[in-house]
C-alpha cells in the first residue's frame, strides 16, 4: 500500500515561494535587496542584517574563486556552530562550490578521513577544531572564524576581496553541501544534497498549492520569523533549518551548541518563534530546574526528530512549552522531513502520537519486504520506501551504494522499518539497518566494532543499542574475550576512545563465551538485543 498526502478537504495554503532563489546562493542576493536592513543573523552579540549578509558572501566568494575554488570544489567547516559556517556556506553556494561541514566530536583519523575523501581544498576552522587541525593541515590551507593563536584569519581574508557579484551559473541540480553519515560497513559516506533539494517543498508548494492544507501551516514561514538553531551544523537538522529560515527572510539565532540555560535565554531575548530539537534535548529542556511556560512566550511552532520520542515525554514537553508541536521523521539522503504529525493530532491519549505522521506534499511512501520490492498491505511491517523531490543526488564516490539505495524510479530505502495504518499514519517499529540512535545521534556498530576489534584481549564483538531513558538508546558492546583473558570495560571504552568519536563509545560491556551465529556464520543481533527490549512494543525507543 503506497501512501502521498491526502487531500482533507481543507482550504489550500502554499508555502512561501521566491522564484528568484534558484540556488542557495541566490537567498542573500534577494534578500539582501528586499530586506536589507532586516537582521538575518545574530551569533554571540553579533547581528548581520541581510545586506551585510549580502556583501559578506560576495566578499567571501571572490575570495574562495580567488584561491582556485569553483564549481564542484569542496571546502570545510570543522568547528561548532557560527554565523560564520552559514556565510561560508552561501559564500560557496555564489560560485557553484560545496559545502562539507565535519563533525566536530569526530576523533582525528575519522576527521581526516572525511576532509580526505572529500578532497576539500580549503578548511575553516574555530577554537574547538583548530587543535585537531594542526594534525592534518598538510596540502590543506586553514582559516580561523574566530581568532585563534597561529592561523590565518578569516574576517580579514575575506574583507581583503572585492564585494562584487561574480554571478556564474549554477543550476539547482548540482550539490550545494556534502553531509557525511557514517556506513554499515564502517566507512563514512558523503551524502550531496542538491540547491533544489533544500527548497524542493516550496517549489512544489507553488506548482500544487491545493495540497496544502491548514495541516501544514507549521512550515509555512513569514519574513518576522525568528529561528533558532541549537542543532549542529554538520546534522541536515542544523544546516537545514538555517537554509529554509534563510530562504524566508527570516532571523536566524545561532547558538554554538545546545545548553538548557542558552536557548531558554535565546528565545526569551530574541522572541524566537520557531526552533527544533530531538528527543535527548528536550529531555533535557523539560528537566531543567525553574522552567517556565512563560520563558517560551514567543515560540509558535517546536519541531522535533531525528530519534523515537515516548508518548510521556512528548506529553511533558507539550505541558511546558505551550506551543504547537510537530514531529518531522525523515533521513539526511531526504534533506530531513519527508512526513510529519502536525500540530492537531498531537492530543494527549491520541493514539498516533506514537506515529511519525503522514507523508509531506510531493512525498510518496511505501513499505516493502525487507531485502525485496514486494509492496506490503496496510499493518504490515517492512522497509519504509520514500520518494520525495527532496532527494539526495547520491553519495560522493559511491555510485554502487547510491544504486542500492537510491534505485533509477526514484524510490529511496530508507533502512527504517515500520508500517503504514489504513489513513496512511506512519509508525517506525525498528532498523532494517544496524543503526543505533543514541541522544539524536546515528552510531554504526560496524564503527564502534570495528574499534575494538583492535584490541588484543577481544576475540569477537557485536555493538547493539539497548533502551536508555536519557539517551533514547546506549550503545552497549557484547564481547568474546580472548581464551583465559578476562578484559576490564574501561580499559576496552578507553581503547576505543583513541579510535572513534566520544558519543560512539559503549557505555557498557557484557561478556560471553562466544556470539551467538546462524548457518552462514552471520552475528544474529536480534538475540542478543531482545533480553533488553522484551518489555517494549516496539524495538527502538
Amino acid at each position: 500500500m503506497t501512501f502521498a498526502v491526502r487531500d482533507r478537504g481543507l482550504p489550500p495554503l502554499p508555502l512561501i515561494h521566491f522564484p528568484e532563489i534558484v540556488s542557495l546562493g541566490d537567498a542573500p542576493r534577494f534578500h539582501g535587496r528586499a530586506r536589507g536592513a532586516h537582521t538575518a543573523f545574530v551569533f554571540e552579540g553579533r547581528r548581520t542584517s541581510w545586506a551585510e549578509f549580502d556583501r559578506n558572501t560576495a566578499r567571501a566568494a571572490n575570495a574562495l574563486a580567488a584561491e582556485g575554488i569553483g564549481k564542484g570544489s569542496r571546502i570545510a567547516y570543522l568547528g561548532k556552530n557560527s554565523d560564520r559556517y552559514f556565510e561560508l556556506l552561501f559564500a560557496a553556494c555564489r560560485i557553484g562550490a560545496v559545502m562539507v561541514p565535519v563533525n566536530w566530536r569526530l576523533a582525528e583519523p575519522e576527521v581526516a578521513h572525511v576532509l580526505a575523501d572529500s578532497e576539500a581544498a580549503l578548511l575553516f576552522v574555530d577554537a574547538t577544531g583548530a587543535p585537531m587541525a594542526v594534525h592534518m593541515s598538510a596540502g590543506c590551507r586553514v582559516l580561523a572564524v574566530e581568532p585563534v593563536a597561529g592561523f590565518e584569519d578569516y574576517a580579514a581574508w575575506r574583507d581583503a576581496a572585492p564585494d562584487t557579484d561574480l554571478c556564474p551559473e549554477v543550476r539547482p541540480e548540482e550539490p550545494c553541501i556534502q553531509l557525511y553519515t557514517s556506513g554499515t560497513t564502517g566507512r563514512p559516506k558523503g551524502v550531496q544534497l542538491p540547491h533544489r533539494a533544500l527548497y524542493a517543498f516550496n517549489t512544489y508548494s507553488a506548482q500544487h498549492p491545493d495540497e496544502f492544507g491548514p495541516d501544514f501551516v507549521w512550515n509555512n514561514w513569514i519574513a518576522d520569523d525568528v529561528a533558532l538553531v541549537a542543532l549542529p551544523v554538520f546534522h541536515i537538522s542544523g544546516s537545514g533549518w538555517g537554509i529554509i529560515a534563510a530562504y524566508a527572510g527570516a532571523c536566524t539565532v545561532v547558538l554554538r551548541e545546545f545548553a538548557n540555560a542558552a536557548v531558554i535565554d535565546a528565545v526569551r531575548t530574541f522572541r524566537v518563534s520557531k526552533t527544533v530539537l530531538v528527543p535527548a534535548t528536550i529531555q533535557a529542556m523539560v528537566d531543567h530546574p525553574g522552567i517556565t511556560r512563560a520563558d517560551f512566550a514567543s515560540l509558535k511552532y517546536f519541531m522535533y526528530g531525528a530519534a523515537p520520542i515516548s508518548v510521556d515525554l512528548l506529553e511533558r514537553a507539550m505541558a511546558t512549552f505551550g506551543c504547537e508541536f510537530v514531529q518531522i521523521y525523515g533521513l539526511t539522503e531526504t534533506c530531513g522531513g519527508v512526513s510529519c504529525l502536525p500540530p492537531a493530532d498531537h492530543r494527549p491519549g491520541n493514539p498516533r502520537m506514537r506515529s511519525a505522521g503522514r507523508p509531506l506534499p510531493g512525498v510518496s511512501v511505501k513499505i516493502v519486504e525487507p531485502g525485496g520490492d514486494r509492496e506490503l498491505p496496510a499493518g504490515a511491517v517492512g522497509e519504509i520506501c520514500l520518494k520525495t523531490p527532496a532527494a539526495m543526488s547520491g553519495y560522493w564516490r559511491q555510485e554502487a551504494e547510491t544504486a542500492r539505495i537510491l534505485g533509477d524510479d526514484g524510490w529511496l530505502r530508507s533502512g527504517d522499518a515500520g508500517y503504514l495504518d489504513a489513513d496512511g499514519y506512519l509508525f517506525i517499529t525498528d532498523r532494517v539497518k544496524d543503526m543505533v540512535v543514541t541522544g539524536g545521534e546515528n552510531v554504526y556498530p560496524a564503527e564502534v566494532e570495528a574499534a575494538l576489534a583492535t584490541h588484543p584481549e577481544v576475540r569477537e564483538v557485536a555493538v547493539i543499542g539497548v533502551p536508555d531513558p536519557r539517551w533514547g538508546e546506549a550503545v552497549k558492546a557484547i564481547i568474546a574475550p580472548v581464551a583465559g583473558r578476562s578484559p576490564d570495560p574501561a580499559a576496552l571504552i578507553a581503547w576505543a576512545r583513541e579510535r572513534i568519536a566520544g558519543y560512539k563509545l559503549p557505555k557498557s560491556v557484557d561478556f560471553v563465551d562466544a556470539l551467538p551465529r546462524n548457518a552462514t556464520g552471520k552475528v544474529m543481533k536480534h538475540e542478543l538485543r531482545a533480553p533488553y527490549w522484551a518489555d517494549r512494543d516496539r524495538n527502538v525507543n
